[in-house]
């Protein structure tokens, strides 16, 4: 089996509704997610033999996904105040509602199903909340 892996990262902020600690107060992370694709096979014709899949490509299909997650507040839908949604949208600022709450598990799997979704051949996806904390789904 062949493996071949690509992060890319992004600055956001989040809170966890109903959490008793200083994470339920809106906060900041400097994520990396990093990819793992796998495949028995390479490429066998054409100016990509011998890749399983171009870093090129692969890159830039996980940097497009970071890349939509930058700069922005990222909340539980419904843990916010409609008012308060409101208010930070007259103020313009990029919000991101997610149907699960922001903790770097379920972002790994929403991001793991978000690349399969793009029939990448997805083995692990890795989120690191920190440098030295993060959490790993795969099937």
């Amino acid at each position: 089996m062949y493996f071949i892996k690509t992060s890319a990262s992004f600055d956001s902020a989040h809170f966890l509704a109903g959490y008793q600690g200083k994470c339920a107060n809106l906060h900041g992370h400097h994520w990396i997610l990093e990819v793992c694709i796998q495949n028995e096979n390479l490429q066998t014709q054409g100016e990509k033999k011998g890749m399983l899949l171009d870093f090129g490509d692969f890159k830039k299909i996980v940097r497009t996904v970071a890349n939509d997650f930058d700069h922005a507040l990222i909340y539980e839908q419904n843990s916010l105040k409609s008012t308060t949604v409101l208010a930070l949208q007259e103020e313009n600022f990029k919000l991101i509602p997610v149907p699960f709450r922001p903790t770097a598990e379920n972002f790994a799997k929403y991001f793991f199903e978000l690349f399969c979704k793009q029939d990448l051949p997805v083995h692990a996806v890795t989120v690191y909340e920190t440098p030295d904390n993060c959490a790993v789904y795969q099937l």
